[in-house]
């Protein structure tokens, strides 16, 4: 994913707390010149649609592994030095409007959504661990009702 945002009236400060927050989720941001990226992403269809955002000071933050955490970690810099500004995101050679990026900072992070997978798999195992063990118990139940019956 890659976040352009405008970094216009940022300070040398203000622009390494960007990059030291965006180091915990694997982000990177770079300031480069609009014509040296139009040359990188010139001839790669995923990247052609970031050509509409190439205008202005630009800063971009290029993102590998934990997409969400990295805009959150944008979103709280914004909103701690209520300079910079969003131009806009692409993600998987699409680019996504404002909603669509706040919409990806509310998922919750990579090891949240993997504990919530462990903790319903092992619900499972636990549901399916108690089902089989109900199994000989009710039969030695209904073994002894039969018994008793025959008994009588």
């Amino acid at each position: 994913m890659a976040v352009v945002l405008d970094y216009k009236g940022l300070t040398i400060k203000e622009m390494s707390d960007l990059r030291s927050r965006l180091q915990t989720t694997n982000g990177i941001c770079k300031v480069t010149k609009n014509s040296l990226m139009r040359k990188a992403i010139d001839g790669d269809s995923n990247w052609n649609d970031l050509e509409s955002l190439l205008t202005g000071t630009n800063a971009f933050v290029l993102i590998k592994e934990d997409v969400g955490g990295a805009v959150k970690a944008i979103q709280s810099f914004q909103k701690d030095t209520k300079k910079s500004e969003t131009k806009g995101a692409l993600f998987e050679g699409r680019l996504l409007s404002d909603s669509e990026i706040k919409e990806i900072a509310s998922l919750p992070s990579k090891e949240v959504l993997m504990a919530k997978i462990a903790g319903a798999l092992n619900g499972v195992a636990t549901k399916i661990a108690i089902s089989i063990n109900e199994v000989p118990s009710g039969l030695a139940r209904s073994l002894q009702q039969h018994s008793e019956k025959s008994e009588s």
